[in-house]
């Protein structure tokens, strides 16, 4: 049987969706070290996760029996996707399930922000009534700098407009401007005009550091900073100091440098206590909207790699959109190198295949040739494919939700 281990409160929703499909699926709420982590997948063939679960090399060298892993979350900076793909491993995210509730959050907190709504409910708590419109804003007719125009800053980029605000955006990458909003030439023209900054990066390991003091003193006075992003993107330092020597407005932060593994756990930061900043323990796609979408999402694409070979919207692998069959189907991962279809098809050939289907992608070093074959009148081909040098991993699948796999010898390469 396939067994699945779903780690960090994975929704509900994906075990059911894997248990439905004949996985043995164990979930466990929190996550694991890398020690903890590769004695747990053990004759596991699926992993998934969120955010706090390093998925290195060593894990993937020593799990030979791992298929899969579905990050489920946006991000897989957690995951080394070049070993992945060395050792024939599909990785799967949600790049878009989460997107709506990552963009009300930052909307929420543009606007508390403005209004300084975090002072005037301390102040109440603390029992003083601090009746004042000193220092509050509408956020209407204001400027809202987006750093990063992916799938949220741009979803962000147009219900802000319906909210009345301008917006700049900056990205890196050629992006098409949505609405009225106006793409800035330079990170410094848009901290300069902006009355609310936003970061929505991705977390390449060149964005680490990308926001510091410099930065932070090219933005205007009493302008607000969010980062619902990543955590190593920010000096945290740097924007205490702006915060407390009143150059910046308020802060509303969603993530961290160092974060605790578990809810629960105790979570300290130079930002705590701090006027008019709003600290969130990396909820920002924490909806349960969001959760079940995600959940249903990943957990599906883990489902029909599994069972079909499909590898459609797979972070690392080559993509192929693949249905059932009601033939034996072999999926060859491979070094990509010249000559391999051709070798390929010379050992079904020698084989005797019937061969009713192919399919060949490639991506970067990597290569996947998925062929159906109705008949053989020789068996052991599956063997010489995986003895081939070029060979990453080798399944055999067929009508039925069954998977074998043969790492080849180029695995791990």
């Amino acid at each position: 049987m396939l067994r699945a281990l779903l780690l960090e409160n994975v929704h509900p929703v994906a075990t059911e969706i894997l248990r439905a499909s004949g996985f043995e699926v164990e979930t466990r709420p929190g996550a694991l070290d890398e020690a903890e982590l590769i004695a747990a997948l053990d004759g596991v063939h699926v992993l998934g996760i969120r955010s706090k679960t390093t998925v290195t090399r060593k894990v993937l060298e020593s799990s030979p029996g791992l298929l899969a892993v579905g990050t489920f979350s946006i991000g897989t900076n957690q995951i080394d996707l070049a070993a992945a793909s060395s050792y024939g491993v599909g990785v799967f995210n949600a790049p878009y399930s989460n997107t709506r509730s990552v963009v009300e959050l930052a909307l929420a907190e543009v606007i508390a922000l403005t209004r300084r709504l975090t002072v005037r409910d301390k102040a109440l708590h603390d029992g003083v009534w601090d009746k004042t419109a000193e220092g509050a804003h509408e956020v209407r007719g204001r400027t809202l700098g987006i750093i990063g125009y992916g799938n949220i800053g741009s979803q962000l980029s147009v219900l802000a407009e319906n909210l009345g605000m301008r917006v700049l955006f900056y990205d890196v990458s050629e992006k098409l401007a949505l609405g009225n909003a106006q793409r800035v030439a330079t990170l410094e023209e848009l901290l300069e005009r902006s009355d609310a900054v936003t970061i929505h990066v991705d977390g390449r390991a060149g964005n680490a550091g990308l926001f510091g003091a410099e930065e932070f003193a090219r933005m205007k006075p009493g302008a607000v900073f969010l980062n619902l992003s990543r955590g190593f993107v920010v000096d945290v330092e740097a924007l205490r100091e702006n915060i407390l020597s009143g150059h910046l407005g308020g802060a509303a932060v969603d993530v961290f440098p160092s974060e605790p593994k578990k809810r629960g756990d105790s979570f300290d930061s130079e930002l705590r206590g701090l006027p008019n900043v709003i600290l969130t323990p990396h909820v920002g796609g924490s909806t349960e909207e969001a959760q079940e979408a995600i959940g249903e999402f990943v957990a599906g694409k883990l489902r029909d790699y599994l069972q079909t070979g499909s590898t459609m919207l797979s972070v690392n692998l080559p993509n192929l959109q693949l249905g059932r069959t009601g033939v034996g189907r072999i999926a060859h991962l491979h070094r990509n190198v010249p000559g391999v279809l051709a070798a390929v098809n010379q050992v079904f050939a020698e084989h005797g295949a019937n061969i009713e289907g192919q399919m060949l992608a490639t991506r970067g070093e990597i290569g996947y040739v998925v062929t159906d074959i109705a008949d053989v009148t020789e068996r052991g081909a599956s063997v010489k494919l995986a003895a081939m040098e070029s060979t990453i991993r080798l399944r055999v699948l067929d009508e039925l939700p069954r998977e074998e796999y043969v790492p080849g010898p180029a695995a791990g390469l």
